[in-house]
């Protein structure tokens, strides 16, 4: 049976400025891919990203060169062979996995060789201000077990004070978007490690992180933008005790799973993280971060309003997605 794919650019704006070591947005651009086959649909989301030089108009560009293929029955192995890593490439992963599930009846965890879904406890972000404004950020999430602080290169003992005053009972992970250097490294981890950081994230930019292997880690060190498949894990070992699987830089769940197997088989620690998008982007995300060690997951926490159905957040805790989200 033939099927049709669907492209659909959809903004949603933000609850408040979200900023970080590279930059402000006050909206979440998203690309939602919708595959039709015999009167079902299997969506999936993605947010293009311009750090990996990703346009909206070049991920749809993207999306819409494998119309006919899609049309005439890829399948997930199919799609890994035709598109690099990317949001493009998980957008119509997430939405074939989608498809599977509506036209088989069967979830794609189970699919996916998850046998059952439990709720997750996810970070919830902190973003990058004045320590005062960090401050007063920590204390509306007074009662989140776990934050994620964004942080730049100034400052960053201040900040992290300012967050762990307001916020004395939430465990701290620190979030620098490749924003230090050689030259603050130390300092700054040794800082993290005061304030009782538990893992901090991408601290130099992907490429100029040989010092890691040279330096303690006070606080384990989690590869974010130097990871995106499986086949960048081993020059990673020595420099990171941990990576962040995004679906967005993996190319969709199917290699996410596969990130996973391979972290987890060479010591790896593994986070589940996300861009800014919405509940539809999280639902994949969740089949993977079943078994990690840390969740980021709070996208829809982030927007004015999410798109409905969505997930449920109860507090920090999100629940696995009803079948009308996805999968």
């Amino acid at each position: 049976m033939m099927r049709s794919l669907e492209i659909r650019s959809e903004r949603f704006p933000l609850a408040r400025a979200f900023t970080i070591s590279r930059g402000s947005k006050t909206e979440a651009d998203v690309i939602v891919c919708t595959i039709r086959e015999g009167g079902h649909a299997g969506r999936g989301e993605c947010v293009p990203y311009a750090r990996y030089g990703e346009t909206m108009a070049s991920v749809h560009s993207a999306i819409e060169k494998i119309n006919g293929e899609v049309a005439g029955g890829m399948d997930r192995q199919s799609l890994l062979r035709a598109m690099p890593a990317g949001a493009a490439r998980n957008a119509v992963d997430c939405a074939l996995w989608d498809l599977e599930a509506k036209l088989s009846g069967r979830p794609a965890h189970q699919a996916a060789g998850q046998p059952s879904m439990r709720p997750l406890t996810t970070a919830v972000t902190i973003s990058l201000g004045l320590p005062e404004e960090m401050a007063a950020e920590a204390r509306v999430h007074t009662d989140r077990p776990l934050l994620k602080v964004k942080l730049g290169a100034e400052m960053v003992a201040e900040r992290l004070g300012a967050v762990v005053e307001a916020a004395p009972g939430a465990r701290l992970i620190v979030d620098a978007n490749e924003g230090w250097s050689e030259a603050d490294i130390e300092e700054n981890l040794a800082a993290a490690a005061r304030y009782g950081a538990v893992l901090i994230e991408q601290p130099l930019p992907a490429g100029k992180d040989a010092i890691l292997r040279e330096i303690a880690h006070p606080v384990p060190v989690c590869a974010d933008e130097s990871v995106h498949l499986a086949g960048d894990l081993p020059k990673l070992k020595g420099l990171y005790d941990a990576v962040n699987i995004k679906l967005d830089k993996a190319g969709g769940l199917t290699a996410a799973l596969e990130l996973r197997r391979q972290a987890r088989a060479l010591g790896f620690g593994v986070m589940v993280g996300c861009m800014v998008g919405t509940s539809l982007g999280m639902a994949p995300a969740l089949v993977v971060a079943q078994d990690a060690d840390f969740v980021d997951l709070d996208g829809p926490l982030l927007l004015a309003a999410d798109r409905s159905p969505g997930l449920v957040y109860n507090g920090s805790v999100v629940l696995p997605p009803a079948s009308a989200l996805w999968g």
